[in-house]
């Protein structure tokens, strides 16, 4: 039966080893509950560390830890102190989680570091390997893990992986940073699908991808070598009838049967029924905002004076990563801010911020959700931010007031919430004081609006719809190679080639024959192709056309005296048996001079783009420009232009990297047509790369085999990968 194997830096089970015995007990965390439904909905495995060191697992014991696992659907992959170092507590939390949460001043650089997570990943992906038959689906999880879809691909091309990332992934700007960018993003593009929690994160990969790679992308569509990787974003919801069925629960418990932290919350409210707590849950981690938050309450104290001893901030500040020195000399400093900020404000009867570092159990946890007034989270940079989504889930009357930082991913979804920069003191100060004044009212018509969200879309959903469109992708990623040109099917096309009485056959040039090049004279022909279309023009009962977009002049130069069939500026002009060359189409230009000056400014201010002046058209290319920025100014150009022509009889053909104008009444489909009607051909072949060519392949009857080079969408019926494949292709009809 096909499964679903499930990656990630650690296992949903914590071991404890007791009296030479071992205890696995399933962790509650974010991802185990996020994943809960796809590991136990069908037979699947959790691979990942136990979260136990070679080191630290006495002789003998590894086998019983196996059996432990085994009973939770898990297996183990094994690392010893020195890889954990490296790999999660070196490379991990110390170059890419800093990196991707734009602390660029604590991201180190370290080659040692480096090695050892490749070693790591490649110790991961061994582990899918082993476990992993051909139609199994893989789902990779998170930064520590980001090599493993292309170690896995590379010995399984053909099975299906998904990869989400839990954290931002970065702008390209501070992503560039990265000395080993490249190895990451092939890394991550081994995957089928590559998920993120918004569509800004996917946005700043996709621009990396173009940047960095060179690879085309088109939508959210990766096309690299003979594979179409799709990128999306997948908001991850909680499990939001625990956390309301636990408050609902809570709400019902009596005095005695209360917890002590609730007891004294109900104390405090008591004494004093109008006084407002804010709740401030974090791990402690510098993306947190944790010390911006306690200068920023110091702010709203000394601004709005009125609210002493009339507001209590709680601090929750889970420990993590406490033997990295970054979160060493932050704990120091929240520990220094909370001891001056109530060591200034404290009176005999208020305390104005109570301090918790440390963890605490689900139900201490309702107990803040429940009782707090307002919920104050103000990450610098975060990836998602579930603690937003579990408050708003506990409050079950509707009332509360949530204040949300709009660097956190959850703000994307929770629009109702207070959206606030957490660097702008006096903003906050200012929305403290709105949500403290807040009418009952409007907070319940807010917050229904978000839990009524945040019910509908739940960790389930998410999880869910994440292996749908897996799934989905790679359906499509199917039919895409049941129409790639195979062996078979290009064999069955020789035999009708063979048995045709006349053959038509068009073949484009740039992207297709020759590759393209920053200044496009300079994607000359070479001799192999000059020999290959020598050999196909003596073919006999064959008529080959090279049909192009490019210039007259230029083929000329390149192609004439030879006996070869040109159509040139997309069906102006026709060269037929090395003849000089012929109007097709009578077209005007007079238009030209109305263009022109529009193309010359955006020339102006889009570095490395430059016009090409044909006879009857014009270019504007960009290929040499920033990708990012050429297709911004492309699109603003198509903008312009559509409204400049609205009244001439003029056309704008996006190609690949370049816009041309030219009149309506001429294209490939047109020209291939007028020749096609001129015999009688029982054969017909084509093959292009770009928008130019698809007049062709829609105009062109149904029986004519049309090749598309490259995988974007298409009219064409059958499609090649790349430009390396063309030649060989045409090679097949002369021998």
């Amino acid at each position: 039966m096909d499964k679903t194997i499930i990656i990630s830096n650690r296992l949903p089970v914590q071991l404890q080893i007791d009296n030479g015995g071992i205890t696995a007990i399933p962790s509650v965390g974010g991802l185990a509950t996020g994943m809960k439904s796809v590991h136990t909905g069908g037979d699947s495995l959790w691979i990942g560390w136990s979260g136990l060191t070679d080191e630290e697992i006495p002789d003998g014991l590894a086998p019983e830890i196996d059996k432990a696992l085994a009973k939770h659907g898990s297996s183990k992959v094994n690392l010893t102190a020195e890889e954990v170092d490296g790999f999660y507590y070196g490379f991990s939390n110390r170059t890419i989680w800093p990196l991707f949460h734009y602390f660029l001043e604590y991201s180190e650089f370290e080659l040692e570091s480096w090695d050892t997570y490749k070693s790591v990943n490649q110790k991961f992906a061994d582990a899918i390997l082993k476990e992993a038959g051909e139609n199994d689906t893989i789902w990779v999880h998170d930064y520590q893990l980001m090599l493993v879809p292309q170690m896995v691909r590379e010995k399984r091309p053909n099975i299906s992986i998904g990869f989400f990332l839990h954290i931002p992934f970065p702008s390209y700007e501070i992503f560039r940073t990265l000395p080993w960018r490249k190895e990451v993003l092939m890394g991550l593009l081994g995957s089928d699908l590559v998920g993120f929690h918004t569509y800004d994160y996917e946005r700043h990969f996709l621009s990396s991808v173009r940047r960095l790679l060179g690879l085309e992308v088109s939508f959210n569509d990766i096309y690299l070598e003979d594979r179409v990787i799709k990128v999306d974003s997948f908001p991850m919801g909680i499990d939001y009838k625990k956390f309301s069925d636990a408050a609902k629960k809570h709400d019902k418990n009596k005095t005695g049967e209360r917890s002590e932290l609730q007891r004294r919350l109900d104390m405090h409210k008591e004494s004093d029924p109008e006084a407002k707590f804010f709740l401030s849950i974090d791990r402690l981690d510098y993306s947190k905002g944790i010390a911006k938050r306690l200068n920023a309450f110091e702010y709203f104290l000394n601004k709005y004076p009125q609210y002493k001893e009339k507001v209590r901030l709680i601090v929750l500040a889970v420990p993590s990563r406490s033997n990295v020195p970054q979160y060493q000399l932050l704990k120091k400093e929240i520990d220094e801010l909370v001891g001056r900020i109530n060591g200034e404000f404290s009176t005999v009867s208020w305390t104005p911020i109570w301090y918790f570092y440390r963890s605490m159990p689900f139900e201490n946890l309702i107990d803040l959700y429940t009782s707090s007034d307002i919920a104050w989270l103000t990450p610098i940079r975060d990836g998602m931010n579930l603690v937003a989504k579990e408050y708003i889930a506990t409050r079950t009357d509707k009332t509360g007031v949530l204040i949300l930082s709009e660097m956190a991913g959850s703000a994307n979804e929770m629009n109702e919430a207070l959206l606030i920069n957490p660097n702008n003191f006096e903003e906050i100060a200012d929305t403290l004081y709105e949500a403290i004044n807040m009418p009952v009212e409007e907070q319940k018509a807010r917050n229904a609006i978000l839990q009524k969200r945040l019910e509908r879309y739940n960790v389930e959903k998410w999880a869910n719809d994440f292996m749908t469109s897996l799934k989905n992708q790679k359906l499509i990623d199917h039919s895409y190679k049941s129409r790639r040109l195979s062996n078979d099917i290009l064999s069955d096309i020789k035999k009708d080639y063979i048995k045709a009485k006349k053959r038509l056959m068009f073949l484009d040039y740039d992207g297709t024959l020759a590759g393209f090049h920053g200044d496009p004279q300079k994607a000359n022909p070479d001799e192999a192709l000059y020999g290959l279309l020598d050999r196909m023009s003596a073919l006999e009962n064959t008529d080959v056309y090279l049909i192009s977009g490019r210039d007259k002049d230029t083929f000329t130069k390149w192609f004439l005296p030879k006996k070869y069939n040109m159509i040139v500026e997309h069906g102006v002009w026709i060269s037929e048996n090395g003849e000089d060359f012929r109007m097709l189409e009578n077209v005007k230009k007079d238009w030209m001079e109305k263009i022109h000056p529009v193309l010359e400014s955006f020339v102006d201010r889009t570095p490395g783009s430059f016009i090409e002046e044909k006879n009857y058209s014009l270019a504007w290319h960009y290929r040499k420009t920033d990708p990012d920025f050429g297709q911004k100014r492309a699109t603003e150009l198509n903008t312009v232009l559509t409204s400049l022509i609205a009244n001439d009889d003029l056309s704008i053909l996006n190609g690949n990297k370049v816009i041309e104008i030219k009149s309506s009444n001429v294209n490939k489909g047109r020209a291939a047509m007028r020749v096609f009607s001129q015999k009688e051909y029982d054969f017909v072949f084509a093959i292009g790369d770009d928008w130019t060519d698809e007049f062709m392949f829609q105009e062109l009857p149904e029986s004519a085999i049309t090749v598309k080079v490259g995988r974007q969408k298409t009219q064409a019926t059958y499609y090649v990968d790349s430009i390396k494949n063309v030649r060989g292709l045409l090679e097949h009809f002369i021998d």
